[in-house]
């Protein structure tokens, strides 16, 4: 008889966010995003205890996808902004900060927990209202008939990740062949119809300078200088399109992968010499049909090849199932699952073949008649800085893509975050008695909450400061200004605050600063960037609207789920 454990009960933990084990862990969440958090943020390193792949970042996918994260209510925080990184591509880092920030100030107001809730819900509302609002003062619509804004944004994302180990050169030259890269992958032929963008493909090239790197329309496959020799036949003598045949089976001949089938071999027939037959046939049907490239997922039988080559058609094998998807889209092919079931709907076409030589390496190169697929040749010192470029690189694309379907950017380097809290500042003095009978609140307890959500977007904007500096925000404007840790104690503010935040306002005769996060009078910030300064500014500092706004979003709903637990129910069986 099999032993029987006595089932165990289901551990009840109450107010969860009051128990210090709790308490503790959301610290040191805290502390690793926040000391992760902008330009100078500091490196974490990611190892297991078993030894093996060190990884050096401070990306948001990279630090939230690898930490083992085991107590319910930090999977509950890191789970959406891992979502939302995932769709947005920037911004984890940010939501991550303001959410702890906001689950420290809330936890310990004398406030009904549904009340706090609602106040901080009612706060993003007002939040998104005033950015999506034409008297917003801190979003700035995108010129798409100039490149600046949309360089200045990329910019922005890669110097935001310090793993990328980039330099001032690097990181315009990365910038300018991502934004190359996004314009290759805008389709030419849209017409009225809803079309999605095309596809950028990362080529490692490591142990390289960032400066060799370059950009190409249509798809590079590596292979070695004596392939390349023998699959390709002479010079093309016509311009038409080559047809293409994409398999996504194997042309290997091997016929021991038979599934729940039974195979019959009937005496004195070799099923080897059958196979090679149904291969070769298949072979002279394709050059019947006018194929002149021929790409396999996996292997092809030597003798088809040659067979192929003997034909002028091209034969590539061993591409991988990482590079189906962009063929299929490129070249307009069907991936053939079985050799039973070529016909020519399943052919596609590229414009031409060329080889391609870079960084020691050998490629055989695909050009599309329209190029929505690129290859982005990618360049850097080392594994560990290759690794942070691709994910910076893939995010600056991602940003992009999402400017194109919203055209506005915001600004940056916390100037966003301090105008927003001077704005929710000067709309919380007078609250309509309306608005507090649907809160269900008092005027006393709506700005014990609303001081705590505007601390918290404040000190987002401290988290980018790591060098015990300053930080300042002007009154006027209600921008964020950064003070050096070595500046003398009875200096002037205006002697040492020379530029905001996001590098569109400079020090002008008038104005006034106070400590962030000290008492002062709330007041309306003015807007301040006007197109001039955008397009007299040196590399501003600018955000994705989307991704901050649904930043923005992710964080308080997160924090007000996490106000709202009463109960933790975990099964010990």
């Amino acid at each position: 008889m099999s032993r029987i454990d006595v089932k165990k009960p289901s551990l009840c933990t109450s107010e969860p966010l009051n128990q210090e084990a709790v308490g503790h862990a959301l610290s040191v969440f805290s502390k690793i995003v926040k000391s992760s958090y902008g330009p100078t943020g500091r490196l974490k390193q990611l190892h297991n205890g078993m030894g093996g792949y060190v990884r050096t970042t401070s990306h948001s996918s990279a630090l939230l996808g690898s930490l083992c994260v085991t107590h319910p209510v930090l999977k509950l925080l890191s789970a959406p902004v891992q979502n939302h990184v995932s769709h947005f591509g920037d911004g984890g880092l940010f939501a991550a900060v303001l959410c702890c920030g906001l689950l420290e100030k809330m936890r310990d107001l004398n406030i009904a927990s549904c009340t706090r809730v609602k106040i901080c819900q009612h706060l993003l509302s007002q939040c998104l209202d005033y950015l999506t609002s034409d008297a917003c003062g801190c979003k700035i619509p995108v010129d798409f008939s100039s490149s600046k804004i949309l360089l200045d944004l990329v910019r922005s994302v890669l110097t935001s990740k310090r793993a990328c180990m980039l330099s001032g050169k690097e990181t315009d030259h990365i910038g300018m062949l991502v934004l190359k890269a996004f314009l290759l992958t805008v389709p030419q032929n849209a017409g009225t119809g809803v079309v999605g963008f095309g596809k950028c493909l990362y080529v490692p090239i490591k142990n390289k300078a960032v400066m060799e790197s370059s950009v190409c329309p249509g798809l590079l496959i590596e292979t070695s200088e004596f392939h390349l020799a023998r699959m390709l036949p002479g010079r093309r003598t016509t311009s038409s399109p080559i047809r293409t045949a994409l398999f996504s089976v194997s042309l290997s001949g091997d016929v021991c992968n038979t599934g729940e089938g039974v195979i019959v071999v009937h005496h004195g027939v070799s099923l080897e010499a059958a196979v090679l037959d149904q291969l070769l046939s298949l072979g002279q049907r394709m050059v019947k049909d006018g194929v002149g490239l021929v790409i396999c997922q996996k292997v092809i039988h030597p003798v088809l090849k040659q067979y192929l080559k003997e034909n002028q058609v091209v034969a590539v094998e061993r591409v991988g199932i990482a590079l189906m998807e962009p063929l299929k889209e490129m070249t307009g092919s069907q991936a053939i699952p079985s050799l039973h079931v070529v016909s020519p709907a399943c052919y596609g076409k590229v414009k031409d073949l060329q080889t391609r030589f870079f960084a020691s390496k050998w490629f055989l190169h695909l050009i599309p008649e329209d190029p929505a697929i690129c290859s982005l040749m990618l360049c850097n010192r080392n594994e560990t800085s290759w690794d942070e470029l691709k994910l910076a690189c893939q995010a600056a694309e991602r940003v992009l893509q999402l400017t194109v379907k919203d055209p506005w950017v915001l600004m940056g380097g916390g100037c966003t975050e301090t105008q927003l809290s001077s704005y929710l500042r000067h709309k919380s003095v007078n609250v309509p008695c309306s608005t507090l009978e649907d809160l269900g609140c008092s005027q006393a307890e709506f700005l014990l909450v609303a001081n705590s959500f505007c601390h918290s977007l404040e000190s987002v904007v401290r988290s980018l400061e790591h060098d015990n500096g300053e930080t300042l925000t002007d009154t006027t404007w209600g921008h964020s200004w950064s003070v050096p840790p070595d500046v003398h104690c009875n200096s002037p503010w205006s002697d040492v605050a020379l530029k905001c935040g996001c590098g569109l306002c400079g020090n002008q005769e008038g104005l006034d600063w106070r400590v962030l996060q000290s008492q002062s009078c709330p007041f309306p910030p003015q807007r301040c960037v006007s197109e001039s300064s955008i397009t007299s500014a040196d590399n501003p500092v600018l955000d994705c609207f989307s991704a901050k706004c649904n930043g923005l979003q992710v964080a308080v709903e997160t924090a007000c789920l996490l106000l709202g637990l009463s109960y933790i129910v975990e099964d010990q069986n």
